[in-house]
C-alpha cells in the first residue's frame, strides 16, 4: 500500500483537530493535513491551507473576504444577529471588510504606530516588573501557583487597561467574560455555546458606553480620551462603533498577549539553556520572541471566504467557497523553515505568520512584541528557578490557543 493511500480523509483530521484532545497538542494532525498538499480541497466545498507561502499570500488577497463581516454573514449564517457576540463583533474593524475596515483602521490605526509605540516603553516596562514582582510573591511559599491568572492575565490587561483609561480595580474581574467572548471565534455547532458570550459582550457594551461618558467629562491620558475628542470634533465614527473597537481592543489586547506571554514563557523553561542569554542578550530575546511566536503562536487558524471566482496557486476556488488558513501548520512548512519542528531562537530570517499580514496585520503587533521581550529578561532575572508544575493544560479552543492553566513554582 503506497503512503498515498494511507493518508486520512482531510474532514476526519478535522474533526480531531476541533476535539478537546486535538486542541491540546494540534501540530501531529497539522502534519497529517499537510501530507494532503500545502492547499486541501475538500471537494470544492472546502480549502485547508497549510503551507506558508499559501497562507502568506491568502492573507494578502483580495478575493478572499473575512468571513466574519457582518455582509458575509448574512448569506452563511441566517439568524446570526440574533446574537450579541456575533453582533458587536462585526462592527469592530478586525472583523469587517472594507470599506469600514480601512475607514476603522485609519481612525484607530495612528495611536499604535512604531513611533507611539516607541514613547510606551517606560510603561510597558514598569508593569513588566510589577507583574513578576505579583508572581514572586504569589509563588513565595513554594506552592505551585497558576502563571496564567498571577502573571500572563494580570499583565497582558495591565498595559491594554490603562491605555484604554480601564482602572486597575476592574481589570481582574474581566477575564471570565473575555474568555467567554473569545468561544465567538470557534466554530460551533450548537448556537447555546455563545449565549455566556453574548451576556458577556452586553456587560462590556454597557460598560465602555459608561467609560466614554466619565472620559468625555473629565478626559485623561488615555487613547479612549483621545478617540472621544478626534469623534466628537468630527472623526468619521460612530459612538457604537467607539464602543465596538473599545471592546475589540480590550479582549484582542488581552487574550492574545496573555497566550503569547505563557507560551514564551513555557518554551523558556522548557529551554534552560537559554535563560543566561534571555537575561542580557536583547537581540537573542527578540529571536527568541519571534521563535516562540512561529513555534507555538496564539493564532492557529484564521477563516476566509471567496468573494469571486478565481485561481489560487493553480487551484480553481469558487465563489462562496470557504478557506481555512492553518497559520500555525504554515509556520511549520518545512519548504520555508529549516527544521521547522525544533525550537531555534537563532533561526535567520524567521517570518511567522502569528500577527496576520497585508491590511488585517495586528494593529497591537508592535505593542505585543515590547509587552514579551521587555518582560522575559526581568522575568528569568528576578525567578531563576522558575519551573513547571504539573497539571498544565490547554483551552478548549482552536483558532486562539492558549494555556487554561499553567502551574509553575518560583523557587
Amino acid at each position: 500500500m503506497t503512503a498515498a493511500t494511507t493518508l486520512r480523509d482531510p474532514l476526519d483530521i478535522m474533526v480531531q483537530l476541533l476535539s478537546y484532545e486535538g486542541k491540546q497538542n494540534p501540530y501531529p494532525l497539522y502534519e497529517e493535513m499537510r501530507a494532503h498538499g500545502p492547499l486541501v480541497d475538500v471537494g470544492g466545498t472546502h480549502v485547508f491551507v497549510t503551507g506558508h507561502a499559501e497562507c502568506a499570500k491568502a492573507l494578502r488577497e483580495p478575493a478572499l473576504l473575512l468571513s466574519t463581516d457582518d455582509a458575509v454573514q448574512d448569506l452563511r449564517l441566517p439568524g446570526w444577529r440574533d446574537h450579541a457576540s456575533w453582533r458587536w463583533l462585526t462592527r469592530n474593524m478586525l472583523f469587517s471588510n472594507d470599506p469600514r475596515h480601512e475607514r476603522l483602521r485609519r481612525f484607530f490605526g495612528n495611536a499604535f504606530s512604531a513611533q507611539r509605540v516607541v514613547a510606551l516603553r517606560e510603561m510597558v516596562d514598569r508593569l513588566a516588573t510589577e507583574a513578576v514582582e505579583h508572581l514572586a510573591r504569589a509563588g513565595a511559599d513554594g506552592k505551585a501557583v497558576d502563571l496564567v491568572e498571577e502573571f500572563s492575565y494580570r499583565y497582558a490587561i495591565g498595559v491594554i487597561g490603562e491605555l484604554l483609561g480601564i482602572p486597575p480595580e476592574d481589570q481582574p474581574g474581566m477575564r471570565e467574560d473575555i474568555g467567554a467572548i473569545t468561544l465567538a471565534l470557534d466554530p460551533i455547532g450548537d448556537l447555546n455555546v455563545l449565549v455566556p458570550g453574548d451576556e458577556a459582550m452586553e456587560r462590556f457594551a454597557a460598560y465602555f458606553y459608561a467609560l466614554v461618558a466619565r472620559l468625555r467629562a473629565a478626559p485623561g491620558p488615555d487613547m479612549t480620551s483621545g478617540w472621544i475628542r478626534a469623534m466628537d470634533d468630527g472623526g468619521e465614527i460612530t459612538e457604537e462603533e467607539l464602543v465596538a473597537n473599545l471592546m475589540l481592543l480590550l479582549v484582542a489586547a488581552t487574550e492574545a498577549p496573555m497566550d503569547l506571554i505563557s507560551n514564551t514563557v513555557r518554551l523558556a523553561i522548557e529551554h534552560p539553556d537559554h535563560h543566561e542569554r534571555l537575561r542580557g542578550d536583547r537581540e537573542f530575546t527578540a529571536g527568541f520572541v519571534d521563535e516562540s511566536f512561529r513555534f507555538d503562536p496564539a493564532v492557529q487558524a484564521l477563516n476566509r471566504v471567496a468573494s469571486q471566482d478565481f485561481e489560487f496557486f493553480g487551484l480553481p476556488v469558487a465563489k462562496g467557497t470557504p478557506l481555512t488558513l492553518l497559520i500555525a501548520a504554515g509556520n511549520r512548512d518545512p519548504r520555508r523553515f529549516t527544521d521547522p519542528g525544533v525550537f531555534d531562537p537563532t533561526r535567520r530570517d524567521n517570518q511567522p505568520l502569528t500577527l496576520s499580514a497585508g491590511s488585517h496585520y495586528c494593529l497591537g503587533a508592535a505593542l505585543a512584541r515590547m509587552s514579551v521581550e521587555s518582560m522575559l529578561p526581568r522575568l528569568f532575572e528576578r525567578l531563576p528557578g522558575l519551573a513547571l508544575a504539573h497539571g498544565a493544560s490547554f483551552r478548549d479552543q482552536i483558532v486562539q490557543r492558549g494555556h487554561e492553566r499553567l502551574p509553575v513554582t518560583v523557587k
